[in-house]
């Protein structure tokens, strides 16, 4: 098999998206912690909540929307847990499956950090492109995500994280 080498323009490309990942992602983590004591993830989990109908969601279905393991959500949510700002309930239709609900501690709490969040995500981001390039930021990453989702009838456990198993039992 030939290796397919990123061209110069590819490699600067790659380069430039990995470097503003980063970039972002610390930004993001450095301003919940500081401002609210916790990290990005665990806000997402509680964004992602809220936005939710009865602001709950499946285990699975939470971990499909954010792109992550289970394990890893799972972990996250037993943390939230503790703190008092997430419910894990047993699936009515489901008996294998659990929800995630947020708490009116945890809608509380969300509704404190999502200012300061905004605004990073506002000023890291939004604040340096054109209105033309968010649509194509939004185009872009669309397409990519599709392509790693790919067509669902066919992929296979391991094409996305949230239907891999960790050897551990998964919400």
């Amino acid at each position: 098999m030939t290796t397919r080498w990123l061209t110069p323009e590819e490699q600067r490309a790659w380069r430039a998206y990995i470097g503003a990942v980063h970039l972002m992602e610390d930004a993001m983590d450095r301003q919940l912690q500081q401002e609210t004591g916790m990290p990005h993830m665990y806000y997402s989990i509680l964004s992602t909540l809220s936005e939710s109908p009865e602001r709950r969601l499946r285990m699975t279905d939470l971990a499909e929307r954010l792109k992550i393991t289970r394990s890893r959500l799972t972990y996250a949510v037993t943390r939230l847990e503790k703190d008092g700002l997430v419910l894990r309930e047993d699936c009515r239709w489901d008996k294998r499956s659990s929800i995630a609900a947020l708490t009116d501690e945890g809608m509380t709490v969300l509704e404190s950090a999502a200012p300061g969040h905004v605004e990073t995500v506002r000023s890291m981001l939004f604040d340096r492109l054109s209105p033309e390039q968010v649509g194509q930021l939004e185009e872009i990453f669309t397409q990519v995500s599709e392509g790693f989702q790919g067509d669902t009838a066919h992929a296979t456990a391991e094409d996305v994280p949230w239907r891999r198993r960790s050897g551990k039992p998964c919400s």
